[in-house]
């Protein structure tokens, strides 16, 4: 069925978890959905001290589905060579333990996963770098995938012609951190760090982060390589390839992104009318407090938009809140805004 067909719906709000207490926090300010990671390498966002545990999901899933949330598992990397097992043996474990849905992004575990588990839901990850309704496609009717993620790379347009002939709900990212990249494959870190992202957890492994203080200022540099510098009370972001300062012909600035945070809040109701079914939260190695913070504004925004959307405007005091969440305190549309088809 198109999307022109579907009747007006209210888009999930699907908040991040990296631990239970966060997850309690999406729950309570009002997620619809809170996705959520082991503690190994099937997680995209493996970080030490992050993330869950088989009793911890047990608890992280009686909790939310109490309250009539649901829980989404990201086994968002690749299985790699000679340990397919560990990717196999979390898709076991995910089933038994109940979650809602997979989030998948290696077409072999989808295959797994569909033919072991063919009562278990699927979404295809961001990971997956489908931004077509062909790729989705494929996708659905390969392996009954139910909901698609959108690479923050797409117009509203592009996304909308998406929505339009995709054969599964789509949802878009909503908040958060930006990639301008293969999602979770970057070849800029990979180079860099001698370490794909999509299984280190981050593209700026904290190993490969040093900064220093020189006369010139402070250096951010990863894995040796200068990323930016920094004047004194001159607010210094995490650095990241992407989001460096260059000299490029003698003009030094952003050369590919600028260290900005995404926010549709602005958009809101065009993404509502364009029918997606779902507006996702980056950020589950952010704490609680930032989880709950994001939720409720998007909670209350959502709702508010839905109540009258043709008198829809965000609140001044939603975008301030999510302002200071922002990375650098500054929020971008991104590839959303942009004319060109």
């Amino acid at each position: 069925m198109s999307a022109t067909a579907r009747a007006p719906r209210r888009p999930d709000l699907v908040c991040p978890a990296g631990s239970l207490p966060a997850l309690k926090a999406a729950v309570d300010a009002g997620a619809d959905c809170v996705y959520v990671g082991l503690k190994n390498e099937t997680n995209a966002r493996n970080f030490a001290g992050l993330n869950f545990d088989r009793k911890a999901l047990d608890a992280g899933i009686d909790y939310a589905q109490a309250r009539g949330r649901r829980v989404l598992l990201a086994l968002n990397t690749y299985a790699q060579p000679g340990r397919g097992h560990l990717w196999t043996d979390a898709i076991d474990a995910a089933a038994g333990a109940g979650v809602d849905a997979l989030i998948l992004a290696d077409a072999g575990l989808m295959a797994y996963a569909s033919s072991r588990h063919p009562s278990l839901a699927l979404h295809l990850s961001v990971q997956g770098s489908s931004t077509t309704y062909e790729a989705i496609n494929v996708h659905v009717e390969r392996f009954g995938v139910r909901r698609a993620v959108l690479p923050r790379v797409l117009s509203v347009a592009q996304v909308a012609g998406v929505i339009e002939r995709a054969l599964c709900e789509i949802e878009v990212f909503g908040f958060g951190s930006l990639c301008v990249m293969v999602e979770g494959r970057c070849a800029l870190s990979s180079y860099t760090t001698g370490e794909g992202p999509n299984l280190c957890g981050v593209c700026s492994p904290a190993r490969a982060v040093r900064w220093d203080t020189t006369p010139a200022g402070l250096e951010a540099r990863l894995a040796g390589v200068l990323i930016d510098r920094y004047a004194d009370g001159e607010p210094a972001g995490y650095p990241t390839i992407c989001k460096g300062r260059y000299d490029v012909d003698g003009d030094t600035g952003y050369a590919i992104e600028e260290p900005t945070s995404l926010n549709t809040l602005p958009i809101l109701r065009e993404l509502v009318d364009v029918g997606v079914a779902a507006i996702k939260i980056e950020g589950r190695q952010r704490g609680p407090a930032y989880v709950a913070t994001v939720t409720r504004v998007w909670r209350e925004a959502i709702d508010e938009c839905l109540r009258d959307p043709a008198r829809f405007v965000p609140r001044a005091s939603w975008l301030e809140q999510l302002g200071a969440l922002a990375e650098g305190r500054q929020t971008t549309l991104g590839a959303l805004d942009r004319a060109w088809r």
